[in-house]
Parts: structure tokens; C-alpha cells; sequence
């Protein structure tokens, strides 16, 4: 599989790449053997990149990425994870529903300040079993998930001390790359124009459907040699399953509007003889501003049947005839939109 550089530094990631929050059990259980399982089929597609983050599964995702890791050779993979919560255990009656089914017995305080990342580090690598960690990104910092006041302060915490520490990290020879990984734009412009980031893990906000990125980050991160890692690719499903009952968009079920945007696109994609999915998974890599897109599934079988659609590729002209039924997320108002 091909790779691209991240931003201006040394590290390459595949252009596909594999997302772990479904290992945590997100909306639905994932047993030991079909995590293994899942990253096995990741490896043997090519992908070499893999995202977890200390989140998922309240510790249980970057258990199993590194237990399936620490038996591939380090220099062979890339590894991502992420800072800005600390787990804290916590009486089994007492865990928090995240929408993560039978995480692990913790659950989270959120903490962007220089200590709160310097901890989540050392917590990170003793959770993986690893030695080594490529990229941090701070999770969820904005007002998508704590509404403005809160990140007004959380906001300080990170400018005035978190990104501190992760340059010392990176400078030290830790870590070789930082960034944000969140699902709003309105954050990545007010870090960015302050700091100088590596990459930006962009969930949901950069896809066939949802071009919010267009207009002014993908302008920046040009500028400032920033590369995009697309998450989010599917638009929380819809883009794979098409406009059924009952299909998701931003985590939530799909309005009518949004429905009957993407069965357009839909027809457009029959009329290519491919299912939406496919040029739903390639949009992104047509930006030289993208280094990967994260694919994340808790099943071999769906890994593999979307690998299966990477082969046909599409022109610019191709990814034009979508142009009329995109969408940009409405602006955020004071109060978080997920938790």
C-alpha cells in the first residue's frame, strides 16, 4: 500500500489506515478473538497505520492494539494515540455509559494541561505494552464535545501548557508527531493559527457528504504544512449503508434532508456501476493535504469487503458530480453536541 508523509516531518503512514474504537466496544461488544481477529485483517490488507486512543473502551482498545502490535516488527507499523482524558478506576456499578459496551472499570477526567499529558503518556504505554508511540493527538478538545465555556478553559490549559508538552515530547525524540483529533473545524483554525501542529485527525468533517474542512482548513493546513488524517469517512455510516431506515449521520439517526442528499448520491454512484461506499473511502486522498484515511470496524469481514473497493479509482471529474448534495456542518452554539 502506498504511503504519504505526515506534515514536514520523517513519518509515513498508508493511505489507508485502521481506526480502534469499534475494539472497544463501541455501540456493540467486540470479544478478544474478533479484535485480534480484525487487526489481523487490517495487517494483511496493508495497513500499517493504526489510532487507538486511551477513550475507547475506557483503556480496552489500546490493550488489544498492543497486544496484537507487540508481536509485529516496531519498525513495520505506525501507532497514534491520544491525550486530553485520564482514566481513573472506578466500582463496576459506576462506570459511565459512553456507548461502549463492557469497557474496562474506569472512567475519565479531562485534562489538556503539560502534567495531564505528560500522565496520559506513561498510562498510554503501560496500557500497550509498548515502548513507542508515533503520533499524540489531544481528543476532542472544542466545543463540539464541552460546549464554550468549558472549552474556553480547557482551551487555556492546552495553549498554555499542553502543547508545551507536546513539543518536548517530540523534541526529545518521544514522540515524531502531534496534532488534534477531534469532529469540528471552528478548533483545528484556533489551534492551528497559534501552533504550528504536524496533523489533525478530522472525524466526519472532510467527506463525500460533509465539506466543512474545504473553505479555510485545508487552505491552512497548506499553509502550514499540516497534514489531515480523515476519520469519520462514512459520516457515522450513512455514506456505507446508504439512506435506509434507521441509518446514522454524526452519530445520530439521519434526518430526512440529509437522506435524501445522500440517496442522490447514491444514484450517482449506481450510475458508476460502484456502491457509494467506494468513492465515499477515496474522496479524501484526492487532497495532497491528506496523508490517510481511517477505516474502523470491530469485524474482519467489513474490513475486508471495504478494502475489497479501494481498487477502482476516480477521477476529479468523478468526485465532481457529488459537488451539488454536500453539505457543511451548521456553526456550534454554546452547548456540546457529544459527549
Amino acid at each position: 500500500m502506498q504511503t504519504r508523509r505526515i506534515g514536514r516531518t520523517e513519518l509515513s503512514v498508508t493511505e489507508f489506515s485502521f481506526g480502534a474504537a469499534g475494539l472497544g466496544g463501541l455501540y456493540r461488544e467486540c470479544t478478544h478473538d474478533a479484535a485480534i481477529a480484525t487487526l489481523e485483517a487490517a495487517w494483511q490488507s496493508g495497513m500499517r497505520y493504526f489510532d487507538v486512543a486511551p477513550y475507547y473502551g475506557l483503556g480496552l482498545a489500546e490493550r488489544r492494539v498492543g497486544d496484537f502490535l507487540r508481536e509485529k516488527p516496531r519498525d513495520q507499523f505506525v501507532l497514534s494515540t491520544k491525550v486530553g482524558r485520564l482514566l481513573h478506576p472506578v466500582p463496576e456499578d459506576r462506570v459511565p455509559d459512553y456507548s461502549y459496551v463492557k469497557p474496562l472499570n474506569f472512567d475519565v477526567t479531562y485534562d489538556y494541561s503539560y502534567d495531564g499529558i505528560m500522565r496520559s503518556v506513561e498510562f498510554s504505554y503501560a496500557r500497550l505494552g509498548l515502548n513507542r508511540i508515533d503520533i499524540l493527538y489531544v481528543h476532542d478538545i472544542g466545543v463540539y464535545t464541552h460546549g464554550a465555556a468549558r472549552n474556553a478553559a480547557y482551551l487555556r490549559q492546552l495553549l498554555e501548557g499542553g502543547l508545551k508538552a507536546l513539543e518536548d515530547l517530540k523534541s526529545s525524540g518521544t514522540i515524531a508527531a502531534y496534532g488534534l483529533g477531534v469532529n469540528e473545524v471552528p478548533v483545528c483554525l484556533d489551534v492551528l493559527r497559534r501552533a504550528d501542529l504536524d496533523c489533525i485527525l478530522l472525524a466526519g468533517r472532510y467527506t463525500l457528504l460533509d465539506r466543512s474542512a474545504v473553505a479555510e482548513l485545508l487552505p491552512l493546513c497548506e499553509k502550514k504544512g499540516t497534514s489531515l488524517v480523515v476519520g469519520g469517512v462514512f459520516n457515522s455510516g450513512i455514506l456505507a449503508t446508504g439512506p435506509i431506515e434507521g441509518a446514522h449521520f454524526d452519530y445520530m439517526p439521519a434526518t430526512e434532508d440529509i437522506r435524501q442528499k445522500v440517496g442522490a448520491m447514491d444514484a450517482v454512484a449506481r450510475g458508476m456501476n460502484v456502491p457509494l461506499a467506494a468513492p465515499a473511502m477515496q474522496f479524501p486522498l484526492a487532497s495532497p493535504q491528506v496523508a490517510s484515511v481511517l477505516l474502523g470496524t470491530a469485524k474482519p469481514q467489513s474490513l475486508v469487503r471495504n478494502m475489497a473497493l479501494v481498487d477502482r479509482r476516480f477521477s476529479a471529474a468523478d468526485f465532481a458530480a457529488f459537488e451539488p448534495f454536500t453539505l457543511v456542518a451548521p456553526e456550534l452554539g454554546d452547548e456540546p453536541v457529544r459527549v
